[in-house]
């Protein structure tokens, strides 16, 4: 798609936005896999006041009708492949939702390419009540699991947006001959906007693949000519693992960016592919700082030099471990700063004005859930921060490393698994009495892997709970290992006991319950053993 069709299509999404009549605010809910239309279908109905949620393609049920809901949107736009899922929870949304599938195949509901004008010359003008946004109007809600509950819709105004693509740009130098490769999914904001918006700016080209392939990526970066590869850590783990691949120094990156690359592989890829620079960062997607690791140090996520520190107040704070709050001192109350390589919580600073669009918390469609993303009376009194939810630590240096997520949040192939929404799902099982579901470390991956401790009735069937997960919960989200118990133990205030389990880990042998692990080749839960434990741990299956 050249620019120029590109700005064609966009634009023909604009005046079927108009035709449709959306007004400044109204909602479309986008569900598509990665393609070139989906930035133009984005980029068409925010520009005439529209605001684009960008909705995970993983969901089903209840997390897809809750999606929905909470951007209460006037129209759904769906791919033709994902029309199902989207049939199926049109009972639980408003009746006067607009449904329409982009693609061939689905008939439920209307085509929408077939609703697009065929000329766009000069028919804006047709439309004189038009105003176009400001920068401070909301343009994308991008969903973000947050620490608990189901999926929150973060809002992205259009200065957001154009604050990400052209830093983005800055940090990456790009320019009209680079060509980025994007394997991430569009409905996130390094994939969706990052990755593409940096690249566009600057006039360059943006190579899109639906999902990430260890066996087709190398051919895919040769064949396409790629300068820039886009990634999350764990992609980089699966290409390190992978079988050599005869051209895989001959390519011509000269950059690879992203986050999530543990220095226990970043210098195996940086050397065996020959890759000139990684630029690591940190950010969040409703997060009002970033950071980024531009001196290539394994491992860390950034610094902050001191001749910045005043434009980036960022800081550590201590954490009591069990409630997951800050710990204040016994004087002032006042939070407590982290030492140098102590782990705490990072926030940001909020500007007391409001003034610096930059450094601004911009919510999300729920107010409570944004109010409890605000720290006050942090060092002083009535200054407000916004909380990451990240644990990270601080070496001497000034560098930055992630640690893990606070609180049930967990991280695994890249995306943020709430323990409370997996752990609902569960226990709408048949046979299902109980479930507590944590994560736990297994050697050698990124993030944690899924466990669930459940409590089950004499009805309980072990393949019928399989084929239930696959149904219920995106792959990412369901859980590995299983752990079959005669009671969960609970705290005073009726809070499942998770510190112990999750300690013992998946570690069957010494574990008096039984424990299970989801093995995908044959798609059913299998009794782990220590020969499977040791298989495992020598990374001889896929997980």
């Amino acid at each position: 798609m050249t620019y120029r069709e590109l700005a064609d299509k966009s634009n023909r999404y604009s005046l079927w936005a108009l035709s449709r009549g959306l007004t400044a605010g109204s909602v479309v809910s986008l569900i598509m896999p990665n393609c070139p239309d989906y930035i133009a279908i984005w980029l068409g109905i925010t520009r005439v006041g529209g605001i684009v949620a960008l909705v995970n393609t993983n969901l089903k049920g209840q997390a897809l009708a809750h999606s929905l809901n909470v951007v209460a949107p006037k129209h759904i736009i769906v791919a033709a492949e994902l029309v199902d899922a989207v049939a199926e929870v049109l009972p639980r949304l408003a009746p006067d939702i607009q449904c329409w599938v982009h693609g061939s195949g689905g008939d439920r509901f209307a085509r929408i390419e077939d609703q697009l004008p065929q000329s766009t010359d000069g028919r804006l003008d047709a439309f004189p009540t038009h105003q176009p946004p400001s920068l401070s109007d909301c343009a994308l809600y991008i969903y973000t699991s947050g620490t608990t509950g189901l999926p929150k819709a973060a809002k992205v105004s259009h200065f957001r947006v154009m604050q990400w693509s052209h830093w983005f740009a800055g940090m990456m130098d790009t320019g009209p001959s680079d060509r980025m490769y994007n394997c991430l999914p569009m409905y996130h904001s390094v994939g969706g906007v990052v990755g593409t918006g940096a690249t566009l700016v600057n006039g360059g080209t943006v190579v899109l693949r639906r999902k990430f392939s260890v066996s087709h990526f190398w051919n895919d970066i040769l064949e396409s000519n790629c300068t820039i590869f886009l990634y999350i850590g764990e992609l980089c783990r699966y290409l390190v693992n992978g079988p050599p691949h005869p051209h895989e120094t001959d390519h011509r990156l000269r950059l690879c960016c992203g986050n999530g690359l543990r220095a226990d592989i970043w210098e195996k890829f940086q050397q065996r592919f020959r890759i000139p620079q990684i630029l690591e960062f940190y950010a969040a997607t409703e997060g009002n700082f970033s950071l980024y690791n531009c001196e290539g140090k394994p491992g860390a996520i950034g610094r902050i030099p001191s001749f910045l520190a005043h434009r980036f107040p960022v800081a550590l704070i201590k954490l009591d471990v069990e409630t997951a709050e800050p710990l204040r001192s016994n004087g002032e109350g006042f939070c407590i700063r982290c030492a140098a390589d102590e782990t705490g919580e990072a926030i940001g600073k909020l500007p007391g004005d409001g003034s610096s669009h930059g450094s601004r918390f911009e919510g999300y469609t729920d107010k409570a859930a944004s109010s409890k993303k605000i720290l006050r009376n942090v060092f002083e009194p009535g200054d407000a921060w916004y909380r990451t939810g990240d644990l990270m630590k601080r070496d001497a240096k000034g560098y930055f490393y992630f640690v893990d997520r606070v609180g049930d949040t967990f991280r695994w192939k890249g995306e943020n698994v709430s323990t409370a929404e997996v752990a609902e799902t569960i226990s709408a099982c048949p046979g299902v009495t109980g479930a507590v579901v944590y994560g736990v470390n297994v050697p050698g991956t990124e993030g944690r892997a899924g466990m669930a401790a459940v409590v089950v009735s004499d009805n309980f069937d072990l393949q019928m709970f399989a084929e239930y997960l696959a149904r219920s919960l995106p792959e990412y989200a369901r859980p590995l290992f299983l752990r079959i118990r005669n009671e969960i133990a609970m705290t005073e205030t009726f809070k499942p006991r998770k510190l112990d389990l999750v300690s013992e880990g998946f570690d069957s042998a010494a574990i008096a319950d039984d424990v299970y692990f989801y093995d995908r080749s044959c798609q059913a839960f299998v009794k782990l053993d220590t020969a499977l434990r040791e298989r495992i741990a020598n990374r001889q299956l896929r997980l």
